[in-house]
């Protein structure tokens, strides 16, 4: 709860200040930071698009307010991006695949929409022009970590208090999905590489 809850509350708060009438585009939707952001998200009155890699995890989402998740194994997602949102692009982009999706991430915001890389399960970024956020849009980019936002002891308290706030009403349902003895957590390890998992995973010990 703790790790993944306050990274979606740095997301939707102090990246980009999400809000009733915002379009975000949240990749591995059904993942453990992506479905607590899309319930979140979907709590502050976002229309919430997420990349998910199975019907069973598209299913999984829009349980969780994700109210388009597109199987992004069956259709390149700019394209559904741009026509869910009649050619206007998301307003911010939260993006923790890295090297398989940024570019097309880019490629699915309005002009001078937010682009958040904060992972990359795919691998890193490469180096590219800056030039492009210009020629895509006066596009803004941020690589931020929950580090830094929790640096200071007055902003891990604030983070944590709207977490708890979110939780104890009922808008985000924190959900283990999986669990393994912790004997077999290189087998927990290889299931998460290969997006065989969704929410959240724990190790046992015993």
């Amino acid at each position: 709860m703790m790790l993944q809850g306050m990274t979606a509350r740095y997301l939707l708060h102090g990246c980009y200040p999400v809000k009733a009438g915002d379009t975000i585009l949240i990749h591995a939707a059904a993942g453990g930071v992506g479905l607590i952001a899309c319930q979140w998200a979907k709590h502050l009155g976002a229309t919430v698009i997420g990349t998910v890699g199975s019907a069973k995890k598209a299913e999984l989402a829009r349980a969780h307010g994700c109210d388009s998740p597109i199987l992004y194994k069956e259709e390149d997602f700019p394209p559904r991006v741009k026509e869910l949102t009649q050619g206007r692009g998301v307003d911010v982009v939260y993006d923790s695949v890295g090297q398989s999706t940024f570019m097309k991430s880019l490629d699915c915001l309005r002009p001078m929409g937010m682009m958040v890389s904060f992972g990359q399960a795919s691998g890193p970024v490469p180096p590219f022009d800056l030039g492009l956020l210009a020629a895509k849009g006066s596009l803004f980019l941020t690589r931020p970590s929950l580090m830094t936002y929790t640096a200071r002891r007055e902003d891990l308290l604030a983070h944590a208090q709207d977490l708890f706030e979110v939780v104890e009403k009922g808008a985000v349902k924190i959900e283990v999905r999986q669990s393994y003895p912790l004997g077999e957590a290189a087998q927990a390890h290889r299931d998460l590489e290969a997006r065989q998992t969704s929410g959240s995973t724990i190790l046992i010990p015993g």
